[in-house]
């Protein structure tokens, strides 16, 4: 009986052993900061001398949600709509991630001339922030601009 229990005692130690991961805690080490969901916060373009500031915190709200190779963008009006210009504006891809290097490839757009065109970013996360600096320029529709976008990242993520 006691070589029963010993056999036990050493199976279940050696399976404990194991470098299978199954806390969830551990498993975030293994995944990029930038996964996750994000909220928009603000958004700043700037097409030649023109600049427009965009606050998401008042009158819409809007996220992106990243995994390990695609990510996703959904911006919405909180009027349900019934304001005189309703937004809606959905869109995503894949994307690749070089240091801070990020480069979204738009696969899906509900404005479809931005879709299957690549843009190219520099990325910085610091604590729950962040910050997404690029040009975003697509010839056929005369877009050539600074992207500057802000976000945070989603509590529970």
């Amino acid at each position: 009986m006691k070589v029963k229990t010993a056999l036990v005692v050493i199976a279940a130690t050696l399976l404990s052993c194991s470098n299978n991961k199954t806390d969830k805690t551990e498993d975030k080490k293994d995944v990029l900061p930038l996964v996750g969901t994000w909220q928009i916060v603000s958004g700043l373009t700037i097409q030649k001398k023109d600049s427009t500031f965009t606050d998401y915190t008042k009158g819409k709200k809007g996220i992106k949600i990243v995994n390990g190779t695609h990510f996703s963008f959904l911006i919405h009006d909180l009027t349900k709509g019934k304001e005189k210009t309703p937004l809606f504006d959905v869109g995503g891809g894949h994307y690749t991630l070089n240091g801070d290097k990020y480069t979204e490839y738009l696969d899906y757009c509900n404005a479809r001339e931005w879709e299957n065109n690549k843009f190219d970013f520099t990325i910085t996360i610091k604590n729950d922030t962040l910050t997404q600096t690029g040009i975003e320029k697509i010839d056929s529709i005369g877009v050539n601009r600074i992207n500057i976008e802000k976000y945070v990242r989603v509590k529970g993520d």
